[in-house]
């Protein structure tokens, strides 16, 4: 009869371990994302098209910078960390990727204006930003306090992958009917929307009564999104470590860099034809991870795959499925080259609320 609470309570939480995160540090690096974010909306604050010169700088700057911060957190808190760090990074960066394709699905289903396109990827980085924090803290809480928490995530990931995978050999997810959002039906209960954008407007004034923008309702469907997108990403990168800083500085860190990196991958669409396929193997190969180690805790004799090994396979997952989808993509060039067609632009598959 005391099987089950046994099993439910045998292992060691992973997120008992000492955190890098003192409370110095923790400032810093909220006060940090706080001011990136400023200097973002900055940029943003008046409407232009965003050219691709702009987009790669700004994209690089936001790649060296966490490359560098996991150089310090590698020469100050250790290798084993800073393994931690640069995995957790790489995840988290993958399946933001991910979230970006979502983005260009609603920016296009409805037609935001190139102009003002930068505030909807902006206002929907915020979202994320705030809901991975509560996430994160409250995953971290669930993880110091129930051991079973590592089996929930594990369940989680491998239902989000078993999904990612059906959506990427489907295909179904390549156009969006705006009028079945979720989030779009609730907003027009109760509010008139009216036809046409009014720049960075979110409301308008029509005929005598407050009325939605197009704008408010992309808005409101990203950061719907950024829920769908929260609820996946935390419990990956727990997958790869304990430490509630590492987890929120690699979210942190992925996230800031989506608004440049959005307008670098939207001249790149047909690229990334598999990258389906392989987040789907990367999350199921987390998700067992995560079961491996709370079984550990039950069954001692039970192995574990250490994160060196998470790296590895994560970096080889994502080498391969980038050159099967050039090599794809190359061949569909060529089909449509014989067959006098135009080159053809595939979309990656995902969730959309």
């Amino acid at each position: 009869m005391s099987t089950l609470p046994t099993l439910l309570t045998a292992a060691q939480p992973a997120a008992t371990q000492d955190s890098v995160g003192t409370p110095l540090l923790w400032g810093i690096t909220i006060g940090g994302v706080l001011l990136l974010f400023v200097l973002d909306f900055v940029i943003t604050r008046k409407p232009h098209e965003v050219s691709m010169k702009e987009a790669v700088g700004w994209s690089s700057f936001y790649i060296a910078l966490p490359l560098a911060f996991g150089v310090f957190v590698w020469s100050r808190y250790g290798g084993d960390r800073g393994i931690e760090y640069y995995t957790g990074y790489l995840v988290e960066k993958s399946l933001s990727v991910d979230n970006l394709f979502v983005f260009m699905l609603l920016l296009t289903a409805f037609a935001v204006p190139k102009e003002l396109q930068q505030r909807v990827l902006l206002v929907g980085v915020a979202g994320a930003l705030v809901l991975r924090g509560v996430f994160i803290a409250l995953g971290a809480q669930m993880i110091a306090s129930f051991s079973w928490t590592f089996l929930l995530f594990g369940a989680v990931l491998l239902v989000t992958a078993v999904k990612v995978l059906r959506d990427a050999l489907s295909h179904e997810d390549a156009a969006v009917d705006i009028g079945s959002l979720r989030t779009v039906r609730l907003l027009r209960r109760f509010r008139p929307v009216v036809d046409d954008y009014r720049g960075p407007r979110m409301t308008v004034l029509e005929s005598g009564r407050r009325a939605l923008t197009p704008l408010a309702l992309v808005t409101v469907a990203i950061l719907g999104t950024d829920i769908v997108f929260a609820v996946d990403s935390v419990p990956a990168v727990f997958g790869i470590t304990g430490d509630a800083y590492l987890v929120f500085a690699t979210n942190a860190f992925a996230l800031l860099g989506l608004r440049a990196l959005y307008f670098v991958l939207e001249g790149l669409l047909g690229a990334l034809a598999h990258l389906g396929f392989g987040l789907a193997a990367i999350l199921a190969f987390i998700g067992v991870k995560l079961v491996l180690h709370w079984a550990h805790g039950v069954w001692p004799a039970t192995p574990e795959v250490p994160t060196l090994a998470s790296l590895g396979v994560i970096i080889g997952i994502l080498a391969l499925v980038t050159v099967t989808s050039l090599v794809a993509k190359r061949r569909a060039e060529a089909r449509d080259a014989d067959d006098g067609a135009p080159p053809r632009r595939e979309t990656v598959g995902s969730e959309v609320s």
